[in-house]
């Protein structure tokens, strides 16, 4: 079997006893956050993304080992497990060689080689492959069987044909070679089915497509199989892109051929070899290592675009808060009305009201009375305004109530709306407002997002947040899972407050779930606030092993015990008195002392249990106690007079926010209700290989207008803020690449998104990427 936590070692760069000292931390219930933070003595000093990482190969490799250990049994007890095939079973270390090997003795449906074998064909079979002066109908006539369907040589012959076909089929070490071969050197096409140009239109850029299979980037990949799923696209491997065209024979047909010892000759046994081989590329070979290659292609498209999404999320749930401030959230609407609703710095709504100053109403002035009136009688400080329709006329509104009441001292911000018509139905916003009209909730929603993003975010489905790209593609169950973990790394690094926090947001504390959240919640009804972290385990079902957990992630701001505000564990409290005693100092008084802190030499206090590196860590969490690692609140500014798209004018230097990064660009919202897209070739003046180097969802950014396309709402602009955007390069035209060249250099890719890295970008590339967007 294989030393799982050797592997592991040797795929991640770290000691052995790193991972043996992890992989019993996450047997005995430990999570990644607390691992991370509280145990890094154990780990060596393990990051949450390497033990992420680390846990997600224990899974793996642990599947592989139960999956081998079925596998070894089913061949013994079909006496066919030798030596020297256990051997090699053991030493696989992915799943698709190892379920390679099994393919011989996988039970399965009677094959034609194997009705062929029970007719005895198969001495003939052998003959055939190694004897070059037989004569194949000759021989064949001996091998008749009419009781077992092999009435005439002609079936004889196919019969053993078969048998070598299925051998060659079933051979592993082939199988690994033409597989690998293949991705390093097949095209992937595709063509759009017959009579589908005009249904599947958005896909036109697909129609005749071909690219380097190693080379598809996982956005084309998820477009290229979505439009195949909808009946769009064909998909095919072009598996001989060098070869003349008309050409038949393939170049694997010679390699298989070479592989299995098989001499091809003009004789009449080695014409029936080479039809053999053939049959065998064509019918067996040839399409399994389609479905591997497609599914391989899909599985790390998949892989990237939930990593994308991932990254894209923890950004949104790490941006700045507002803070704690009297905020009003509106949400805009035109037919229906602006929802109009006030919470305090606690996020308890105050008030509501729906105002009509839009079309066809146009009670501008009625509503610019209502909207001083509340924030008067509230005192509001900030005013959330939800980026969806209406937007912009909205924020015009809420200008013009700042302009006229300057006394008010507000501040207008325009929010993300993704995701606030999810929380406006939950189980969870129905409870807290019953009896609260559903747009009225996701008003709440806006202003309460403002105000801490990461505490509203976490009451949504991440999924819904909307922040990947092609996200509805990929595994949902991967995808859910890599972002709960994504919500659970964001939630433990911020820390939460035990007295004023969500059930959602406690149930994402390490150690917790959605019971011992509402538990706790429901234990601060009755018996009032916490006033320590030690009074958690009077929570029921909430137990040491729960405390151990989630204790460090809880802050209790009231406390009698200042480390009970910090994010020093209760269990390393003694490491901080022995501090205090050693100095002669208050704890109290040394709490927020830098400069005597940072005179401390950490090794001074470590004991048995506690070494450098967590000593390390409280005296510098001593400094801030509480300390929240979000950046500081700023906010964009919208330009005046730039409302809807036709507002947009090719060389406009604008400034908006990042609302989504993916893997071929930026999407900027510049406040006209449709973000435009920054092209990785335009972010900087420098050549980008990852987008998020150079920007992050929530950035603010300044961008350049380089095209606009009313029709089909598409926007281009570029960060490179001194292009000349009067001077776009053209794009090709779906289908010129290939069309001009059918053969391309070796290593070089084949079709219809080749740009050079200096042009701006323009319609053709917005149309080609805005597909990926996911709002």
């Amino acid at each position: 079997m294989l030393a799982v936590t050797s592997l592991i070692a040797e795929e991640l760069h770290i000691r052995e006893a790193q991972v043996q000292a992890t992989v019993q931390l996450l047997d005995e219930g430990a999570t990644v956050p607390f691992i991370a933070r509280y145990r890094k003595e154990m780990t060596g000093g393990l990051d949450d993304t390497q033990l992420r990482h680390l846990a997600a190969r224990l899974t793996y490799l642990r599947e592989l080992n139960e999956r081998r250990t079925f596998i070894l049994k089913s061949i013994a007890d079909q006496d066919k497990l030798t030596p020297e095939l256990e051997q090699t079973i053991n030493q696989c270390t992915q799943k698709t060689e190892l379920e390679d090997l099994y393919l011989p003795y996988k039970p399965k449906r009677r094959t034609k080689g194997q009705i062929a074998i029970e007719a005895g064909i198969e001495p003939l079979a052998d003959t055939l492959l190694t004897d070059n002066s037989c004569d194949p109908e000759a021989l064949a006539q001996t091998y008749i069987n009419t009781e077992a369907g092999f009435a005439d040589e002609k079936a004889v012959l196919e019969g053993a044909r078969f048998i070598v076909m299925e051998r060659l089929a079933e051979d592993a070490a082939l199988l690994k070679t033409v597989r690998a071969q293949l991705w390093q050197e097949a095209l992937l096409e595709s063509t759009v089915m017959q009579g589908k140009e005009q249904e599947g239109a958005k896909f036109r850029d697909y129609f005749e497509y071909s690219e380097a299979l190693r080379k598809v980037p996982s956005h084309r990949t998820l477009a290229l199989l979505r439009g195949r799923n909808e009946g769009i696209l064909q998909l095919k491997l072009n598996t001989d892109p060098h070869a003349e065209e008309g050409n038949r024979t393939s170049q694997y047909e010679g390699r298989i051929a070479a592989h299995a010892g098989i001499e091809l000759s003009d004789s009449p046994v080695g014409l029936w070899r080479q039809q053999t081989v053939q049959w065998a590329w064509r019918i067996k070979v040839l399409p399994r290592m389609e479905t591997d290659l497609l599914g391989q292609l899909r599985d790390t498209a998949e892989t990237e675009a939930i990593n994308v999404f991932a990254a894209n999320l923890k950004d949104l749930l790490m941006a700045a808060p507002a803070g704690a401030k009297t905020t009003m959230g509106l949400d805009p609407g035109l037919r229906t009305g602006v929802k109009v609703v006030v919470v305090d710095a606690t996020g308890k709504l105050l008030g509501h009201s729906t105002i009509f100053p839009h079309v066809p109403q146009n009670q501008w002035d009625k509503a610019l009375r209502s909207l001083a009136a509340m924030c008067k009688q509230f005192k509001v400080e900030l005013i959330a305004i939800g980026n969806g329709t209406g937007s912009r006329e909205t924020d015009k509104l809420v200008g013009e109530l700042m302009k006229a009441n300057p006394e008010l001292g507000l501040q207008k911000i325009t929010v993300s709306e993704a995701g606030a018509s999810v929380y406006s139905a939950s189980e969870l916003a129905a409870a807290e407002f019953p009896d609260l009209d559903v747009s009225l909730r996701g008003a709440v929603s806006i202003g309460r997002r403002l105000q801490d993003p990461l505490a509203e975010l976490v009451k949504i489905e991440p999924k819904a947040i909307g922040v990947g790209q092609y996200q509805h593609d990929v595994s949902q169950s991967q995808l859910a899972q890599s972002l709960d973990a994504v919500v659970e790394d964001c939630v433990n690094a911020v820390g939460v407050e035990l007295n004023t926090a969500s059930a959602p947001l406690l149930a994402r504390v390490a150690g917790l779930n959605r019971n011992l959240a509402q538990n706790i919640v429901q234990y601060r009804n009755t018996e009032g606030s916490f006033s320590s972290r030690k009074e958690l385990l009077k929570v029921p079902r909430l137990g040491p092993k729960a405390f151990e957990q989630s204790a460090g992630f809880l802050r209790v701001m009231d406390a009698e015990h200042p480390l009970d505000r910090s994010a020093v564990h209760p269990e390393a409290y003694p490491i901080v008195e022995r501090i205090a005693e050693k100095n002669g100092k208050a704890m109290a008084d040394m709490i927020g002392d830098v400069a005597f802190l940072r005179s401390l030499n950490p090794a001074d206090y470590t004991d048995d249990t506690f070494g450098v590196p967590t000593v390390s860590d409280i005296i510098k969490e001593l400094e801030k106690p509480g300390r929240d690692p979000r950046p500081e609140f700023k906010t964009a500014a919208f330009q005046e007079g730039v409302e809807t798209l036709n507002d947009l004018k090719p060389g406009m230097t604008l400034e908006g926010v990042v609302t989504n990064v993916t893997n071929f660009g930026a999407f900027v919202d510049v406040g006209v209700h449709q973000d435009g897209l920054v092209h990785i070739s335009a972010l900087a003046d420098h050549f980008v290989s990852d987008p998020r180097d150079v920007v992050k969802a929530g950035q603010i950014v300044k961008v350049k207008v380089v095209e606009v396309d009313i029709e089909r709402k598409r926007v281009g602009l570029t960060m490179r803020l001194n292009d000349d955007v009067t001077q776009a390069a053209p794009t090709a035209k779906p289908g010129q690449a290939k069309a001009k060249a059918s053969k391309p250099p070796r290593g070089r890719q084949q079709g219809a998104h080749k740009k050079p890295a200096s042009a701006p970008i323009n319609s053709a590339f917005a149309d080609a990427f805005a597909k990926a967007k996911k709002r």
